[in-house]
């Protein structure tokens, strides 16, 4: 029997990150799509195919709270997550935007590949402990 694989969303400008986090994730075991350009992802994003999204907060075209909020006009359910260096200044204006998100939701770069395994995989075991309620 086939076990399924948690998919996750990476969004980040930076070639090396994506680079780096799709093939480190691969390798735990996730299947992982990533993108370097923030609209590409949106236009390519299909509701209900990602268990977690995990986005930079820093991009061109669409920084990573537009996108946060155009992903939850398609899709309710998928968790979020934002990696970021600039975590502090952001922090405070993205929670008076969306208030509902707790500090867990950001990811602070640098982590080692070990740090945001642990990160998504309390995530991940946060969804499937509602899913069971």
């Amino acid at each position: 029997m086939e076990t399924h694989k948690p998919r996750i969303l990476v969004v980040d400008d930076e070639d090396d990150i994506v680079y780096s986090l799709k093939n480190g994730l691969e390798q735990r075991g996730f299947s992982v799509d990533a993108y370097t350009d923030p609209l590409l992802a949106l236009a390519n994003y299909k509701p209900s195919e990602y268990s977690l999204c995990l986005l930079d907060i820093r991009m061109p075209k669409l920084n990573g709270f537009e996108l946060y909020r155009e992903i939850r006009k398609l899709d309710h359910y998928v968790k979020m997550c934002f990696c970021t260096a600039h975590d502090l200044e952001y922090r405070d204006e993205f929670h008076k935007a969306l208030p509902e998100l707790d500090e867990r939701t950001f990811i602070p770069k640098p982590c080692s590949l070990s740090e945001l395994v642990g990160r998504i995989e309390q995530e991940l075991e946060k969804l499937e402990s509602v899913a069971r309620k």
